[in-house]
């Protein structure tokens, strides 16, 4: 396709995997649930003609987890975030060092790209949001700036292996950007995140760089958000200081979405591709293949066709215990994205021929 298209990462999980993993049960196996979880997602996702596809995230405990599985120098004590329907996660703080993932991103893109012939991108967590577990009392013996190289080095470790093992695209989930300027409104843990985010992706070569992206969105868990009140014009400019060459924006629920565009326009800058969201992920309605035309159309007025890309708001479940949106829903949204968004280049196309 001219204007590509990308999902974001996670699809619902089937109930009877979410049963299994939310209340064990005797003769329960988690094994081949997920192995059925993941062939039936690759399956789906092939249905709805997307070009690029994910495993589903069927197998993480969580988008920003999952390198924590299975450490044992971890304490449930860390960051609360709060979600505008009341309810909360909580990240684990370090107890110890030295840190290193207790899993990596690449198990997870090796166990997808065996079912299927077509790309498959991988998600991975940004070193901003796990530099969050290191407490702000310290570790004895294990110092913040110890912590910070060790961190810049797995994660860096993380994005490497998933491209070694033939990632079409390796998207870094970064949604407490804009949680931060609800926790600090002068941008400086902002800028302080950018900062860190671009101390891995500077470890990669220009070329490299390319095939990384990063997600935005105010959160997405049990259909509420934890930062939507946060205005983009106070985000955007800041974001797209990043060293990578795709950015996955949540638009299609912004209540303003020509301003949003008209920002991007504005510091969006060569080499870098936009890629839109056209579906809002926390509303049960499907969007029709004609809704995401006129949304793309939209979008085709502000950002240089070379430049622009369409996607979800946000992964649909994030979280391996939400069960806001069912998974036939979640694929008919897909469908739609990928229908629509090839209705409206064909269209912006042939005005090109005309002209």
């Amino acid at each position: 396709m001219k204007i590509p298209t990308e999902p974001i990462g996670s699809i619902p999980r089937p109930a009877g995997l979410i049963a299994a993993i939310t209340a064990p049960a005797d003769g329960a196996d988690l094994t081949a649930l997920y192995a059925n979880a993941i062939s039936d997602t690759l399956t789906e996702l092939e249905k709805t003609g997307s070009p690029v596809i994910t495993d589903g995230e069927q197998t993480k405990s969580s988008f920003a987890t999952y390198p924590l599985e299975g450490l044992t120098n971890l304490a449930a004590e860390g960051m609360v975030i709060n979600f505008e329907d009341g309810h909360s996660r909580q990240l684990p703080l370090l107890t110890s060092g030295p840190f290193k993932y207790g899993k990596y991103a690449v198990e997870y893109l090796k166990a997808a790209q065996k079912q299927t012939n077509l790309p498959v991108k991988q998600a991975v967590i940004s070193a901003s949001a796990l530099s969050l577990i290191y407490p702000q009392n310290g570790i004895a013996g294990y110092t913040q700036a110890e912590f910070m190289a060790d961190l810049l080095n797995e994660c860096e470790k993380d994005i490497r292996q998933c491209l070694e093992q033939g990632a079409y695209k390796v998207q870094m989930d970064f949604t407490e950007g804009r949680l931060s300027l609800k926790l600090d409104p002068s941008g400086g843990v902002l800028k302080h995140f950018i900062d860190v985010n671009n101390q891995v992706f500077d470890r990669f070569t220009k070329e490299e760089q390319q095939k990384l992206g990063v997600h935005v969105c105010p959160g997405g868990d049990h259909d509420s958000t934890h930062s939507a009140d946060i205005d983009y014009a106070d985000f955007l400019p800041d974001l797209f200081e990043l060293h990578v060459g795709s950015f996955y924006l949540q638009l299609a629920s912004e209540p303003d979405r020509v301003k949003v565009l008209k920002i991007i326009k504005q510091y969006l800058k060569p080499g870098q591709t936009a890629f839109i969201g056209v579906i809002d992920v926390l509303n049960p309605t499907i969007e029709t293949s004609e809704t995401v035309k006129e949304r793309v159309l939209e979008a085709a007025e502000y950002i240089p066709l070379n430049q622009l890309g369409t996607t979800d708001d946000c992964g649909f479940s994030p979280f391996c215990d939400d069960v806001s949106t069912t998974r036939e829903i979640a694929f008919a949204k897909i469908k739609a994205r990928v229908e629509g968004t090839k209705l409206a280049e064909e269209k912006l196309f042939a005005e090109i021929v005309k002209v």
